[in-house]
């Protein structure tokens, strides 16, 4: 008899790491296969659920940086280390690490599209022999809205980062405009076989990319994500359809040659 795709399962929360005063992360357990890029739904009874990407893979815990922003997630905001989520999942193809091994990779994020491709960034942070050289775009709108502040220092002791924002509201080491004027800038050593990944809102998606290619990369060395557009996780809603594409059961993430398709 096959498994009940719809039925969550409970997941105890281990760690809650605060970012932002909107953005926190929940380290939960769990066991079993999971990629940098993929999603779980997580539910709390007479709430609702909600679609998270996966920020962090651990030994038997999955990291899930959430966001604020409604009746859902307020809820799990009042939860704790101990206390237990449901969950079902983990839904979508992710990113494929043995994609960008051996190759020289630019990561561009922009604010909460930092979470789903920050497994690729720790993986390759601490496997840097497997790559060429790895190059980590990060920009958010002020300094306070700055997630995973503690990794930056780790990750930039391994990778060239550049760390930017929208605006400095105070005294910051951060360089300050959008992610998309410093791809101009990108120090590589062979551009037509460089890859890069791209994760943000969808704007910032297009106008990077674009840039990419503008620098020499070819369209099927670039790869995005919407994961912003998940809902129930198995193409019954509806709610992520492009056309006649159903994002969370071919995506979220994409290969630029279809995604540049689904792009706004």
């Amino acid at each position: 008899m096959a498994a009940n795709e719809y039925l969550p399962f409970r997941s105890e929360i281990r760690d809650v790491i605060k970012h932002t005063e909107l953005e926190y992360t929940f380290r939960l357990t769990y066991e079993g296969q999971v990629k940098p890029g993929q999603f779980f739904e997580v539910s709390i009874p007479k709430y609702g659920e909600a679609p998270i990407s996966v920020s962090g893979i651990g030994d038997g815990t999955v990291d899930l940086t959430i966001r604020r922003v409604g009746k859902v997630t307020n809820e799990i905001f009042e939860h704790y280390v101990g206390d237990k989520l449901f969950m079902r999942g983990p839904y979508g193809n992710g990113f494929d690490i043995d994609n960008y091994k051996g190759k020289e990779l630019v990561v561009i994020a922009g604010g909460t599209g930092l979470s789903p491709v920050k497994g690729v960034v720790d993986y390759f942070c601490s496997h840097m022999e497997e790559t060429i050289g790895m190059t980590l775009v990060a920009g958010f709108k002020t300094p306070k809205d700055i997630l995973f502040i503690e990794e930056f220092g780790h990750w930039q002791k391994n990778l060239d980062v550049i760390l930017t924002v929208d605006c400095a509201q105070d005294d910051t080491a951060c360089q300050i405009g959008l992610v998309t004027q410093y791809i101009p800038e990108l120090k590589l050593k062979n551009v037509a076989k460089a890859v890069a990944i791209v994760v943000g809102p969808p704007m910032m998606m297009k106008f990077a990319a674009q840039g990419l290619l503008q620098r020499g990369f070819h369209e099927e060395n670039i790869w995005i994500s919407h994961e912003r557009k998940m809902c129930c996780g198995i193409g019954k809603c509806g709610h992520c359809k492009i056309d006649d594409t159903y994002v969370c059961l071919e995506g979220p993430v994409f290969n630029y040659v279809k995604g540049a398709q689904l792009l706004d």
